[in-house]
């Protein structure tokens, strides 16, 4: 027998208003058209999550069993996907339930805020890439004000979009929102410096893992503020903050106290980051005081495998700062130290200090002219089975520091020496040094290389030396001859690889018209190649229709010089070589 309760809840749902009858009509006919335009964009609806839009009542629950329809949370969940598939294909991207990537889009802030009240339909996402569009700076409340429903984002990528401190504001006080947030990229934004950092601090959490701050505009004052932040994030494996000449502040008549200052509390902090493996400060304008405020943290920090200090010029003569501290990184895989204007004292403390680096695969002192002199002591220090770079370009390298070179370089999978004219005529040393399964990219752009040269690279072509080669870089070498041409594309054993560069300079030309028919013969034994650089050599208009056809058939991207006009274009209508005072000289 039915309790008195049970049969009014009954009654009730028999007595229903028309008006509630004619309402749950209409929600069922949209939830099946919102259906049909997910079944659009879906191949496997029932993979998909979401939160419904509408809230079921107990009447429409019976009336819905009574008639045999179907789960509305279901069909619910199909529909806000659906408008999630027509907001992405509109920006001409793919929907997917676990990354947002929107980089380059032109989003607005109109964009923003569509996508905010898209978000409950993504409960399973982990990566959100709003990078590169610049429109959304200083609306980026009206996107993190609806991150709870996507608590689960790990990664977070903001680069280029020009936010400002009230973004970043907005951005810490929604960082509650997503507690497992292990990667977060606000890269090239200028407003993040000069105080807005302060709205992050104390705001992240610790499982973050990797935070880039790349050409932030940071200062000083903001680099104390990132000590601090540091301090809170013990699992911290990844911090880039390069291209902040600011960093360190400005220049003083008197040296920095260690320890003391914007830079000086960033660097002492570290020494919190145990599990830091990545430390990129590339042109922050460091100075001898910075290193040596550096060195301090090192010994705290045994999972570092990479340091980046590269293009800090100031750094001339205080090396020695840190190579005392450098032999605490035990685990350190790769060491950069391009266009730091090294002095010949310099060169000699970081020899000194390579044997205690048993790990290291790669080193870069490109771009330092005292290190041409002293590639021999360098080679004896290195512990060269390990290593895999090497590059010297831009070294003033000497016959002595070219012939050292040759022992590292049968180890080397990159062999980089463009720019050094000592190679042109002696190219034989380095080619019969190299491994075959071992090098995979050789750089050689401006060594006044010969006909000669160009035979014996044919020669160990031929041989098979090169057949895992990917990158081989020929470029500005306009000495060479049309036979040496002719005879490197006639060799074949180059199956693997995918970018030749045979540009000669801007302020040269030459015909190709010798050496085109070996060339095109060639193509059928590149399968792998990607991009093939030709600029400033002449073609006739037959010759050049012939090799555009044969590589735009196979998707190989060809950078010329058209006959017509004097700028540099390609068969796709891009240019991707730099002027020619882009490129080193020495």
């Amino acid at each position: 027998m039915e309790s008195a309760d049970g049969q009014r809840g009954r009654d009730t749902g028999q007595r229903r208003s028309p008006l509630d009858v004619i309402m749950n009509q209409i929600r069922r006919k949209r939830t099946a058209a919102d259906r049909k335009l997910s079944v659009r964009f879906l191949s496997r609806p029932s993979e998909r999550g979401g939160i419904p839009e509408d809230r079921e009542t107990t009447e429409e629950r019976e009336e819905r069993e009574s008639s045999g329809a179907g789960e509305p949370a279901e069909s619910e969940r199909d529909a806000g996907w659906g408008r999630v598939s027509v907001f992405l294909q509109r920006l001409g991207k793919r929907a997917d339930s676990r990354s947002l990537g929107l980089a380059h889009c032109d989003l607005t802030a109109t964009d923003l805020l569509e996508l905010a009240s898209l978000l409950h339909c993504l409960p399973q996402l982990e990566e959100m890439d709003f990078s590169w569009n610049d429109l959304i700076g200083g609306s980026l409340r009206a996107l993190t004000s609806h991150l709870q429903p996507v608590g689960g984002v790990r990664t977070l990528r903001l680069c280029s979009c020009r936010l400002n401190a009230d973004d970043l504001t907005a951005l810490g006080e929604a960082l509650a929102c997503v507690p497992l947030l292990e990667i977060l990229d606000l890269s090239w934004n200028g407003g993040v410096g000069g105080g807005a950092l302060q709205g992050l601090l104390g705001k992240l959490h610790p499982p973050l893992r990797e935070l880039h701050l790349v050409s932030c505009q940071l200062t000083a004052a903001d680099a104390a503020a990132l000590g601090g932040i540091v301090v809170s994030l013990p699992r911290l494996c990844v911090l880039d903050v390069s291209c902040n000449s600011l960093l360190t502040g400005e220049p003083e008549p008197e040296p920095e106290p260690v320890g003391s200052g914007g830079f000086g509390q960033l660097a002492s902090s570290l020494c919190h980051a145990a599990s830091l493996a990545t430390l990129r400060l590339q042109a922050c304008g460091l100075t001898p005081a910075s290193l040596h405020a550096l060195g301090g943290s090192l010994r705290y920090l045994p999972s570092v495998r990479e340091l980046d200090l590269s293009c800090n010029r100031s750094l001339s003569g205080g090396l020695s700062q840190l190579t005392f501290h450098l032999a605490h990184l035990t685990h350190l895989e790769s060491l950069d130290l391009h266009l730091c204007c090294l002095t010949h004292t310099d060169l000699e403390a970081l020899s000194q200090v390579l044997p205690s680096l048993p790990e290291l695969t790669q080193l870069d002192v490109s771009s330092n002219q005292e290190a041409g002199g002293v590639v021999h002591m360098l080679v004896s220090a290195l512990p060269l089975t390990q290593m895999r770079r090497l590059p010297l370009n831009s070294c003033s390298l000497t016959d002595e520091s070219f012939t050292a070179l040759a022992l590292a370089v049968p180890y080397l999978s990159s062999v980089d020496v463009s720019w050094c004219k000592v190679v042109g005529g002696r190219l034989a040393l380095l080619l019969d040094a190299l491994q075959p399964s071992v090098i995979l990219e050789l750089r050689l752009s401006s060594c006044q290389l010969t006909t000669d040269d160009l035979h014996h690279l044919a020669a160990v072509c031929k041989l098979g030396c090169l057949s895992s080669l990917r990158l081989l870089d020929l470029s500005y070498n306009g000495g060479v001859g049309e036979s040496g041409w002719a005879a490197l594309f006639a060799a074949g054993g180059l199956g693997s690889l995918e970018d030749l560069d045979l540009s000669l300079r801007p302020s040269t030309s030459a015909s190709g018209a010798a050496w085109l028919p070996s060339l095109l013969c060639a193509l059928p034994r590149l399968p792998a190649l990607a991009r093939l650089a030709t600029q400033r050599w002449t073609f006739s208009c037959q010759a050049r229709e012939q090799l555009s056809h044969s590589l735009r058939k196979r998707g190989v991207l060809w950078e010329y010089d058209p006959p017509t006009s004097a700028v540099t274009s390609s068969s796709n209508l891009t240019n991707q070589d730099g002027p020619e005072e882009s490129r080193p000289e020495e």
